[in-house]
């Protein structure tokens, strides 16, 4: 174990994920959502080739005893992605990355649902307390305001936003099962591969030839996500979950720079206020974990701070 070294490979695996949502925000406005997600699958598959090769489990990452169970990941994973950059199109990056905490807390309630895990009052209540800071934050864009064209899309947006983290906890919740058979390359590189292929059944909806700088801007979101896939599942190797899990949340901070200073965006009060809870909110759920032993390390580590 090395924390230090767990807690900087986290700390960059979410600078560069939060890297990666900014390149497809800055293409938004031209590139669909389908085709963002397939530039972003595709292209990262080179990079997490290239680490299983050199983790030597290269051909042992194309085995598999469920794939379906890879499927149905790819398939709410390729969903929760795309509905995720579709909100990026309407939102701030800062309000949407902020909608998107309610994933994990999601997965409490899911888990309970389907894998039959047992949740006390404790969580519970950190689920409830959590789903008031996303309603607060999704509150001033489901309200009327004079422009109703603007209020449609901000309203599209958070809707959008929160479908993304429903697919996104759906995702999760499936993972909890997978790696308990599967290893973690294997769960990544055919969420890649799916995601892939899914994406190109959304070429009937309008497809697009990038501009030059769109392409690369897509390409390089693609190498950004396996790059930051590989940094992931390493820090999980040198350190445990409920040391470096919460370290997710710094992607807040840094949405909140990155949105001020490229897209001049601000975070209004309700944001930053339901935030901070959501943020707490999940903080808790990982603490309580901890204190029950309930081991997450495998899971998180195939996991992008989005879920998928």
């Amino acid at each position: 174990m090395n924390p230090s070294r767990a807690i900087l490979l986290k700390l960059g695996s979410v600078a560069i994920f939060v890297s990666m949502q900014s390149l497809i925000k800055a293409t938004s406005g031209s590139i669909p959502p389908g085709e963002a997600v397939f530039f972003r699958s595709f292209f990262a598959l080179p990079v997490i080739l290239l680490w299983l090769h050199h983790d030597g489990g290269l051909a042992d990452g194309f085995k598999t005893t469920n794939p379906t169970g890879h499927l149905w990941r790819g398939l709410l994973g390729a969903s929760g992605m795309g509905l995720s950059f579709a909100a990026l199109g309407y939102l701030p990056l800062p309000e949407a990355t902020a909608i998107f905490y309610a994933g994990p807390i999601l997965v409490v309630i899911f888990a309970a649902m389907f894998l039959n895990e047992q949740v006390g009052v404790f969580r519970l209540s950190a689920v409830a307390a959590g789903m008031v800071g996303v309603l607060i934050i999704l509150a001033p864009r489901l309200s009327p305001v004079s422009d109703e064209e603007l209020a449609h899309a901000e309203a599209l947006g958070a809707v959008l936003a929160l479908m993304s983290a429903v697919f996104a906890a759906l995702a999760q919740t499936l993972v909890r099962k997978l790696v308990a058979t599967e290893k973690a390359g294997t769960i990544v590189l055919y969420f890649s591969l799916s995601a892939t292929v899914l994406s190109l059944s959304t070429l009937a909806f309008g497809w697009v030839v990038p501009t030059p700088r769109e392409a690369a801007f897509l390409v390089l979101a693609g190498l950004a996500g396996g790059i930051g896939q590989g940094m992931l599942t390493s820090a999980y190797r040198f350190g445990d979950a409920s040391l470096i899990a919460p370290f997710d949340y710094a992607s807040m901070l840094l949405a909140v720079a990155i949105g001020y200073m490229i897209f001049n965006e601000v975070p209004n009060l309700p944001t930053i206020i339901g935030a901070v809870i959501v943020v707490s909110a999940g903080i808790a759920i990982i603490l309580r974990e901890r204190h029950l032993g309930i081991k997450r390390e495998r899971q998180r580590r195939v996991l992008t701070p989005g879920g998928q």
